[in-house]
């Protein structure tokens, strides 16, 4: 094997052969080369703690966020249910009692 194949868990550079499967040193990660099969990324969505996102999830949100046309904001400490992801800068689709149906940047929640 003459070209150098990334690691598809951390995405290192510094993989090296061993017999018939591939080894990352930085984390241990060891493959078949020929059975790797690429994955659609897609939409990755990170709460503020890092955690991944999906469709459906609940969240809480961790700072008050003014609401433009509300005389009160949303209140940190509020848990949203039932996510929709989207792309753009709001990433968050979702209904909140009291508001309706909001965009939120993904920045301001955590994972419940």
């Amino acid at each position: 094997m003459s070209e150098i194949i990334p690691c598809p868990k951390c995405g290192s550079e510094y993989t090296y052969p061993m017999d018939a499967l591939m080894v990352c040193p930085e984390c241990a990660h060891e493959w078949n080369p020929e059975e790797v099969v690429e994955e659609e990324t897609g939409l990755v969505v990170k709460d503020s703690n890092g955690n991944v996102l999906q469709d459906g999830n609940a969240v809480v949100v961790i700072k008050n966020l003014p609401v433009k046309g509300a005389s009160s904001p949303i209140k940190a400490g509020t848990k949203v249910k039932n996510i929709r992801l989207v792309e753009g800068d709001h990433n968050i689709d979702c209904k909140i009692d009291g508001f309706g149906s909001m965009a939120l940047k993904s920045e301001f929640v955590k994972k419940a």
